[in-house]
């Protein structure tokens, strides 16, 4: 699977958005400088609201380092957008991603996506990635990679690493907004107020959705041999996603409402599906994610997975 011709220039505008996120940052910019896109190809863009860390400070340090004259890794641009949007929900994992918290803070994110999004795309933009800032591992040729399948919306799987007591890596799933919709999940939406938000991975709602997590071989060998396989999906995470910059243009935002009962990335699918737009993952293409230490969900067993994958309709 190679590039066609006009993708190997085409403009690229990575957006990150930040919230107390300056222990994330020194790495974030390594696995950045390190892309083997065309760096004069690719605009960068970040948008940095309700932090205390001091994450502008370091995100300006950083993005001066990177863009200085004498840097060999300079993008074609970079720039920084602040804005506050009142939110004080706690970053702690606990807080952060618990059942209470979701609906509130999938709409906050939403918000901080759009208006990062509408403040930085530009006509020439053909493409637009967004990747969070807490990756810790992926490709070099990440954006290449998924550019070739040439899809309207793309992601990739998302996993973390974390050594068990026997010295090996679990290869822990992390990002469980991506699925297939099941029956169950129809049922369950066809019943709920349609300003209910669904969240995904956890037992309040349980759609018995096919989660793209385990859709991948576990022998790494057959990984590699199938990482291109592609599969529709019904929602997808925002940790690592490519876009057409044209589905943005037709109006095709990060609902910070209930739409269709989901909201943010995966009411973005909903939204990218419902306009006839395709939405595809990559099982066996795994990008890397930092380990936030949560001790359910993501180390279910094989028999969780097969059910999951039984129960799509």
């Amino acid at each position: 699977m190679a590039l066609n011709k006009w993708m190997v220039s085409d403009r690229i505008l990575i957006l990150t958005p930040l919230r107390d996120a300056a222990l994330y940052l020194d790495r974030y910019f390594k696995l950045l400088s390190e892309l083997t896109y065309l760096h004069r190809s690719i605009d960068l863009a970040f948008l940095v609201g309700d932090s205390k860390d001091g994450t502008l400070a370091v995100l300006q340090e950083e993005v001066k380092r990177l863009q200085a004259p004498s840097s060999p890794f300079r993008f074609h641009s970079a720039a920084i957008i602040e804005k506050d949007f009142g939110d004080d929900l706690s970053q702690s994992v606990e807080e952060r991603h618990s059942f209470k918290a979701q609906g509130t803070r999938r709409k906050s994110i939403g918000r901080a996506r759009n208006y990062l999004l509408y403040a930085a795309l530009r006509p020439e933009h053909r493409w637009v990635y967004w990747r969070d800032v807490d990756i810790v591992e992926h490709p070099a040729t990440v954006i290449e990679d998924l550019m070739k399948h040439d899809r309207d919306i793309i992601v990739p799987n998302i996993w973390f690493h974390r050594i068990g007591k026997d010295g090996k890596d679990i290869e822990g799933r992390y990002d469980y907004n991506s699925w297939q919709e099941s029956w169950r999940g129809r049922r369950l939406r066809s019943r709920l107020d349609k300003d209910t938000i669904l969240a995904e991975g956890y037992k309040e709602y349980r759609t018995h959705r096919s989660a793209l997590n385990w859709m991948a071989y576990d022998n790494p060998k057959k990984r590699q041999k199938h990482l291109h396989d592609e599969v529709p999906l019904d929602g997808i995470g925002g940790v690592n996603i490519l876009v057409k910059a044209d589905v943005h243009r037709a109006g095709i935002n990060f609902p910070c409402y209930a739409f269709e009962n989901q909201a943010d990335t995966e009411g973005f699918a909903a939204m990218a599906k419902r306009a006839g737009y395709g939405v595809y993952g990559l099982p066996n293409y795994v990008v890397w994610h930092v380990d936030t230490e949560e001790k359910e969900g993501n180390l279910k067993g094989r028999k969780d997975k097969e059910e999951a994958r039984s129960d799509v309709g």
